[in-house]
């Protein structure tokens, strides 16, 4: 409790909140280490380690635990609610609810609908999220769900590059210059680079992997792909050493991106192409939602729209165009290359329709 009561009094200090309210707040609160307690919920949420055995075992519990009426969710941020659901004896009881770091800030909800969820969870969880002061976006079960999805694609071409010869902190420049708060370099070092990793089974096989070996695990330690004095950010001429090295061990071909509107590019479209991927796949009900969840999930700068709506304001068909030139590992999605020939946009394109 010593942590809600330090955010409320921040709350207070700052004029978030009254000193009646947090008084409240607490007293509206109480904890337990009995399982069983949760028992009488009307609500159930998840947010244990993000690993599929530890989610699944504490819903076999709380299938034997809750009430029949009770609604369970996950807190999950990539996995499989489908399987995490059928653990369950009311798997149309289980929905995702993927709160945004730190919860008690952020407006984003993600709300994953799985395969069995009832549409009466479904009601009752958006009345819910509007009344926690919330902005909730529907998602159909998928990896990574819509945000994490395009995530993980923007993280594995900034990887890309770097082990290509880009440096990363050209990187998180030119995505800070577009209008992120923060690059991708830096949002890992505050994040922490061994999240998920671990010394017993590290093989050296990435460079973050080679960085949490090196004892190089982000802000907490320091290190990471900056180096941190006085709690500033800096290059570090050792990541840039340890970089050449991982590329010269695995045989990569140094072709650095110089350019900044490239590095942009390689940056963006790609993401935007997944995010047309979402859409075909029927994850996302509309393009607007995409950009929903990246404005107020991510940081997306506000002025641009959303990916969605950029990817509108400078044209499908160039992106189609950018990413026909970086190989076939770039196939543009079906969908994008259906709505550039016919001349339309994502935001015409809305598959709530279909549902």
């Amino acid at each position: 409790f010593s942590i809600i009561n330090s955010t409320l009094d921040r709350n207070v200090k700052s004029g978030r909140m009254t000193a009646e309210g947090a008084d409240d707040a607490r007293v509206s609160l109480s904890s337990s280490l009995n399982f069983a307690d949760a028992g009488t919920a009307d609500l159930i949420v998840e947010a244990a380690f993000e690993t599929m055995e530890v989610k699944q075992d504490i819903f076999r519990q709380l299938d034997q635990l809750a009430r029949p009426d009770a609604i369970m969710a996950t807190n999950t941020s990539y996995l499989d609610v489908d399987a995490i659901a059928t653990m369950t004896s009311r798997p149309a009881q289980v929905v995702g609810l993927h709160f945004f770091s730190p919860a008690n800030i952020m407006k984003l909800l993600e709300v994953v609908r799985s395969a069995h969820t009832s549409d009466n969870v479904l009601v009752t969880v958006l009345e819910l999220a509007r009344k926690l002061d919330k902005i909730p976006v529907v998602s159909r079960n998928a990896y990574g769900f819509i945000g994490n999805r395009m995530l993980a694609v923007r993280r594995a071409q900034s990887e890309a590059m770097v082990t290509q010869g880009t440096s990363p902190y050209d990187i998180d420049r030119v995505a800070e210059a577009f209008g992120m708060p923060m690059g991708p370099f830096r949002i890992g070092d505050l994040a922490g680079l061994d999240l998920g990793w671990s010394a017993e089974i590290s093989t050296g096989s990435t460079i973050r992997e080679r960085l949490c070996e090196i004892g190089r695990r982000g802000q907490k330690t320091n290190a990471g792909y900056y180096d941190y004095v006085d709690g500033k950010a800096q290059p570090s001429s050792a990541v840039l050493q340890l970089i050449v090295q991982f590329s010269t061990d695995q045989d990569i071909v140094i072709d650095p991106v110089d350019d900044d509107a490239a590095i942009l590019a390689r940056l963006l479209y790609p993401m935007i192409n997944e995010g047309a991927s979402i859409l075909q796949d029927g994850v996302a009900l509309r393009a607007s939602d995409i950009d929903v969840v990246w404005l107020h999930g991510y940081g997306w700068p506000r002025w641009t729209g959303g990916p969605m709506h950029y990817a509108d304001s400078i044209g499908l068909q160039n992106i189609i165009s950018t990413l026909d030139t970086l190989g076939d590992s770039y196939e543009p999605c079906a969908l994008m290359r259906r709505l550039a020939e016919s001349g339309s946009s994502f935001a015409e394109h809305d598959t709530s329709q279909d549902r």
